[in-house]
């Protein structure tokens, strides 16, 4: 998207905590409440962009969950955020793109001097930009008379975002401490997909083998529960499984061990891919591996992903909801011309927000092993005040928001509304009043 510039005439800000039904394990430790954030952008025409965003500083960088605790960490992602706002104010942009590639250097620095953490990654300023990227696309549509998400996909990035799914595969999150009874449960409704949080710390010593162990068993314990089950959804015909590692396991080799284990228990031909097992220092070369493994908090820009790519890497979790739409989309132009697999997944986002990324899914190529697109939305897993925070849609009770039989059904009133992202909810807009 690129016009005539747009100047912003004032920024303002807001979050409000929405806390956990419990704790929330991943990472190798646990968060009990997300920040939900609202940016308003006006224009000097008069026109008004809003943007949501969900803070989690655990799977941002969990050195500074560590060092300052989780109310702390949620404190200076959101400094990072009101800075950026200020930072908005009186200034012009030819895309939203274009100011969020102006912002991040600046804002890095400072979350870097903020958090006394000289290598702070850059997906921690990306995840406090979230709001701030999406007021300046809403702004922008405003301005520019655009009322479609096609309309708003910039030319150079449609190629990649060819196709109109009628439905997506919901996927279901399998944290440290999911029931097995709850994943019989949701395969039983039509679940096609488990993503299984792997990377336990089971007794707070960090050592690899007993993580090992521990993810061996876990996954043994959800295979049990899943293995029968059939669907229409897969290549295989049964539930498929993305392994998700945030970076937990620190070798390749580790990493095989694992799989190895898998092996043992029946698992391992269930398993689609493997999502950002290594940490992003580790640069390893995975193509030697038979599963595909993805990026994810590794990669933050396009460069990044390119160097993946060269070492092996065969798909990228896109996340406009942590990462920035601009970025993402950048992103994905990248892994389109690399010819690797492209999927959504969340970050425990709001109802409101998980509309951006429901909106790139539904244009995506099905991953290798599926039959359809897929989403990956947990919120209602997690949010204690989930049933609340739907009816804060300005789409509420629209088919698409709601699962049915495992799936997000997507009708011709679903395109035409982009689901909602062009409108402003009024609970959020009464956070920056």
């Amino acid at each position: 998207m690129q016009d005539s510039a747009v100047t912003v005439a004032s920024a303002t800000c807001g979050f409000e905590r929405e806390p956990l039904i419990k704790p929330f394990g991943f990472k190798g430790a646990y968060c009990r409440e997300l920040w939900q954030t609202a940016t308003l952008a006006r224009s000097t025409s008069g026109q008004k962009g809003l943007g949501l965003s969900t803070q989690s500083p655990l799977w941002a960088d969990r050195r500074v969950f560590d060092a300052f605790g989780e109310e702390g960490a949620h404190h200076l992602m959101f400094a990072v955020h009101q800075t950026a706002v200020k930072m908005l104010a009186g200034s012009s942009f030819s895309s939203p793109a274009a100011a969020i590639d102006a912002l991040v250097p600046e804002l890095l620095a400072y979350a870097r001097h903020i958090a006394g953490v000289a290598d702070l990654r850059a997906a921690f300023v990306l995840n406090a930009l979230v709001g701030v990227d999406l007021a300046l696309w809403t702004l922008s549509c405003r301005q520019r008379g655009i009322t479609t998400f096609d309309e708003l996909i910039p030319p150079e990035h449609r190629p990649a975002l060819s196709y109109r799914h009628k439905a997506l595969a919901c996927i279901y999150l399998v944290s440290y401490d999911t029931a097995a009874e709850d994943v019989r449960r949701a395969v039983r409704e039509g679940v096609c997909c488990l993503k299984i949080k792997i990377g336990a710390d089971p007794d707070g010593s960090a050592d690899a083998q007993k993580m090992v162990d521990q993810d061996a068993r876990r996954i043994a314990e959800i295979h049990q529960a899943a293995e029968d089950a059939e669907t229409p959804f897969t290549a295989s015909g049964r539930v498929a499984y993305i392994l998700d590692g945030n970076g937990r396991y620190g070798t390749k080799n580790l990493l095989r061990r694992l799989l190895d284990r898998c092996r043992g228990v029946g698992a391992y031909s269930r398993i689609i891919l493997v999502e950002e097992p290594l940490p992003p220092e580790n640069e390893e070369d995975v193509s030697d591996l038979e599963v595909a493994i993805a990026a994810d908090e590794s990669v933050c820009s396009a460069d990044e992903l390119g160097r993946r790519v060269s070492c092996g890497y065969r798909a990228v979790a896109l996340k406009p909801v942590a990462k920035t739409l601009s970025i993402s989309l950048d992103m994905l132009r990248e892994a389109h011309a690399a010819g690797i697999a492209c999927y959504c997944a969340d970050l425990t986002v709001n109802p409101v927000l998980t509309e951006w990324n429901r909106n790139v899914a539904a244009r995506l190529a099905p991953l290798p092993g599926m039959r359809t697109g897929i989403l990956e939305s947990n919120g209602t897993q997690h949010y204690r005040r989930w049933e609340q925070m739907v009816r804060f849609h300005p789409a509420a009770g629209a088919p698409w928001t709601t699962v049915r039989k495992g799936l997000f059904c997507l009708d011709d009133a679903y395109y035409r509304a982009g689901g909602g992202v062009f409108e402003i909810p009024r609970h959020y807009a009464e956070l920056v009043q």
